[in-house]
């Protein structure tokens, strides 16, 4: 009888996995297809620059006497698309230059080791190519620790720098361990795409247009773990480690838009506030919102910003 127990149970077991597999097998088959049907839906925005002997999408829009580069946090798939809204209340006033990095938006992928150092090099040579000498530095989240290594590695060319609710060197929980491999699979196995399709959409109820919103989707799903971005999450904690030290220079204009109640990084305030304390024009303002801020406060941030700018000259 335990016997003939235990043989039902095996059975059962045996038809669960050969279940799972059909499942997997299925939704990775699906992934591929998807994946090769969305690329061709994909609109091209901006224009392609030579890097390294690749191409880097870099979007330029407006005719201002002054220039800002933005550049976009960790994983934010289409940095232009994410940035459009800020992007149309600042291109009015100014030429605005959003740099989509290796492994982002429209760019090409690469093999290179994401380190701060190869980021900010890449990134200088896009803008060389472009003949950009000089502008305002614009970065969200972690573009603050790749931000301070450019002014340190080009300190000619960086009038001001401007965070959106941008990282600082020392703050905390920056040293865990993330699970590379499995993002890594999950990505491959399409179940990225499974829990994106099926999940609650991010710029749902927000001021993009419809079709903005259709792209980003697109974007996302074809950037979402790939390998250039895998690799920069696993240099994040020794990014973070190597510009513990830096500073933004004194004579350097900063300005921070920044979380009122950012529950997730202690002292986040108390950080920004360090990071001007010795700056001779230097600011924090604080916004009631979430981490992407420009998503719903991109107004009020290009008229502080622009307010700012009029203060320092």
């Amino acid at each position: 009888m335990l016997k003939k127990i235990l043989k039902i149970i095996l059975k059962a077991l045996a038809v669960i996995v050969i279940a799972v597999l059909l499942i997997l097998a299925v939704v990775f088959i699906f992934n591929k297809v998807a994946t090769k049907s969305e690329a061709s839906k994909i609109h091209s925005y901006g224009q392609l620059v030579p890097v390294d002997g690749k191409k880097m999408n870099v979007l330029i829009q407006g005719e201002g006497e002054e220039t800002i580069v933005l550049l976009p946090g960790y994983g934010t798939a289409s940095p232009v698309l994410d940035f459009k809204l800020l992007i149309d209340e600042l291109s009015p006033y100014y030429k605005v230059v959003a740099v989509e990095p290796f492994g982002y938006g429209l760019s090409d992928a690469t093999d290179k080791e994401r380190t701060t150092e190869n980021i900010v090099s890449e990134m200088h040579e896009a803008l060389q190519s472009l003949q950009i000498d000089q502008f305002i530095l614009m970065g969200h989240s972690i573009a603050g620790i790749y931000g301070i290594e450019y002014v340190k590695k080009y300190p000619n060319e960086v009038t001001a720098f401007a965070g959106v609710d941008s990282s600082v060197p020392k703050q905390g929980n920056m040293d865990v361990k993330l699970p590379i491999g499995q993002f890594n699979f999950l990505k491959q196995a399409g179940i990225v795409r499974l829990v994106m399709q099926f999940g609650a959409d991010p710029y749902d109820g927000l001021a993009y247009d419809d079709e903005t919103k259709k792209q980003l989707k697109l974007v996302n799903l074809k950037n979402m773990y790939n390998s250039t971005t895998l690799n920069e999450m696993k240099n994040i904690s020794s990014n973070f480690k190597a510009a513990r030290e830096l500073t933004f220079p004194n004579d350097l204009p900063l300005i921070f838009f920044i979380q009122a109640n950012n529950t997730g990084v202690e002292g986040w305030i108390p950080l920004h506030e360090e990071q001007i304390k010795d700056s001779v024009h230097g600011k924090v303002l604080t916004f009631d919102g979430d981490h992407y801020l420009h998503h719903t406060k991109s107004k009020e941030i290009a008229e502080s910003f622009r307010s700012f700018m009029n203060e320092i000259k």
